[in-house]
């Protein structure tokens, strides 16, 4: 009798199955950008500062301002003026925070893709301005309702809503000429500075010139951001050469400087 000889089992395992990596999607990282503005110290105090200082403007209006004065269109510029610094103050250190604290080697790890990490700061950056603004907005109408009562006349809503855009668009265009400094400069401190070099200083040389060269005196309103921005917290911009003023101006201060930092960005080494 002969025993029949049974060859071993051969198992073969299937190799395990790799899942493609999905790359994180754009509302994560504007959700992770806009808790970072609330997760550091400045920023924080930044964002709480727009609040207060909005009560703070209100409640002036009610001191201060004579009786005739108590209408909407003045609550909004006491509440503006500061909103006009904060904000700015706020787009560049929505940028600058990478470096600064020194934790763009994480983002950038987890995020190699540099432009979709800016987009999320603009996007974070542009809701928190409209945000702000409404807050903003709601603090004047609780004030000149408040103050048309205690001073006892008819409150006056002197402030249209077509208006009231062209006001969010001035600070709006204030907040990118300071994230355009922040992702040329990428360096808080300097960025600030430069900011106000360019809101505060360049515009009274410009203005200076204008005055003793009759050539420029054209041209000064197509370069001069800050006079289209006067213009658009004025709610004159209401002709298309105006219009094609800010245009200009835009593409001067906003969208050249912002394609070059960029460019430098995508190259630059993160430490």
């Amino acid at each position: 009798m002969t025993a029949a000889i049974v060859p071993p089992a051969t198992t073969t395992e299937a190799a395990p199955v790799r899942r493609a990596a999905q790359p994180i999607p754009t509302t994560r990282l504007v959700t992770v950008e806009l808790r970072k503005m609330f997760t550091t110290r400045s920023g924080f105090w930044m964002l709480i500062s727009i609040g207060v200082l909005s009560v703070l403007a209100a409640g002036s209006v009610l001191i201060f301002a004579p009786d005739t004065d108590v209408t909407y269109e003045t609550f909004a510029t006491a509440i503006g003026f500061p909103m006009s610094v904060i904000l700015p103050m706020i787009a560049i250190l929505a940028v600058t925070s990478e470096w600064s604290q020194r934790s763009g080697l994480t983002t950038f790890t987890l995020v190699p893709s540099r432009g979709r990490v800016i987009v999320a700061k603009a996007i974070a950056t542009f809701v928190v301005g409209v945000a702000s603004w409404t807050v903003a907005f709601a603090v004047g109408v609780v004030g000149n309702v408040l103050g048309s009562t205690i001073v006892g006349l008819d409150t006056v809503w002197d402030v249209s809503l077509a208006a009231a855009a062209q006001i969010l668009l001035g600070n709006l265009v204030g907040m990118a000429i300071g994230f355009t400094l922040g992702v040329v400069l990428r360096n808080s401190a300097a960025a600030i500075v430069a900011y106000f070099v360019v809101s505060l200083v360049l515009p009274g040389i410009l203005v200076l010139l204008a005055q003793v060269r009759s050539w420029f005196a054209d041209l000064q309103p197509w370069i001069d951001w800050n006079e289209t921005q006067i213009t658009l917290f004025e709610r004159a911009t209401d002709t298309g050469e105006e219009w094609a003023m800010l245009g200009s101006t835009t593409m001067i201060w906003i969208v050249i400087p912002l394609v070059v930092g960029l460019l430098s960005l995508r190259r630059s080494e993160v430490k």
